[in-house]
């Protein structure tokens, strides 16, 4: 079962994980690191950036591999994950922009009409992570509808990096980013699949508010099922699951998740 931690607000939940990913790229001067855009992790990525000023530690050598991009969008779209990623992460990080790679990279905005060379890139994708010895710890957003990434209800839970349809609640949820404007929000995308998510060593899924309440309770308490695909984070043997009130406040179980949070070994970190 994934551990559920339950926090005031994001910048507790930011903290958490700025703590432990300082302390794994301690240890681990080269460590690989899965990065999702998106509102939900904007506050774990100011608190590590803050740790990491505060107490001088070395990034030059940290790799990144985002989770996914649209396509048909150019790099240098300010909504392009790839623009997203480095103004977010990168940038306030002073992480080595030439290790941090995003799954559109290599298309630079091609056509979703130049097949084949959209085709080869998720399994391209794939063997880049592999190369790099695996992701260390992958952060993770959850949809409205339960999707990780952009793998959306219904995805396999083997899946490796591929080209995805976008869900008609994901555009909408996303127009914010457009101007409000759903005409303005890619109809297609390039995600990692549910089972590349599944190969990182950790996984850090964060959710904050009531709006992400319904899918936290099919996520953590429902079965493993394709139609939720955040579920999938059952089946992992190190998952941790961060949350406000509002967004844990369908959980049946929350006073067990409290308990077993509150009486951690200190040593075992998250």
């Amino acid at each position: 079962m994934a551990e559920v931690i339950i926090v005031k607000d994001q910048e507790e939940a930011g903290q958490i994980y700025g703590r432990a990913v300082a302390d794994l790229i301690k240890s681990k001067p080269d460590a690989v690191l899965g990065l999702a855009t998106g509102s939900s992790p904007l506050a774990a990525y100011r608190a590590l950036a803050r740790i990491v000023r505060d107490e001088s530690i070395d990034v030059s050598r940290v790799r990144g591999f985002a989770l996914d991009e649209y396509l048909g969008l150019p790099l240098d779209h300010p909504q392009s994950y790839h623009s997203t990623i480095h103004r977010t992460v990168v940038e306030p990080l002073g992480l080595d922009p030439e290790k941090v790679h995003v799954p559109g990279d290599i298309l630079d905005g091609a056509p979703l009409e130049d097949g084949e060379r959209i085709a080869l890139a998720g399994p391209a994708y794939d063997r880049a992570i592999e190369a790099a010895g695996g992701i260390d710890v992958q952060i993770l957003g959850i949809g409205t509808d339960g999707h990780i990434g952009f793998n959306e209800p219904g995805s396999s839970l083997a899946s490796g990096t591929r080209v995805k349809t976008l869900a008609e609640q994901t555009r909408i949820d996303n127009a914010r980013f457009f101007d409000d404007d759903i005409s303005q929000v890619p109809t297609h995308c390039i995600t990692q699949g549910i089972g590349t998510v599944l190969k990182a060593r950790h996984l850090v899924l964060l959710a904050f508010g009531s709006g992400k309440a319904e899918a936290i309770e099919e996520t953590v308490e429902g079965g493993v099922s394709a139609f939720c695909p955040a579920s999938a984070l059952q089946l992992h043997p190190h998952a941790t699951i961060i949350v406000d009130e509002e967004a844990a406040s369908r959980l049946r179980h929350k006073d067990y998740y409290r308990y077993a949070y509150a009486h951690k070994p200190a040593w075992q970190g998250i």
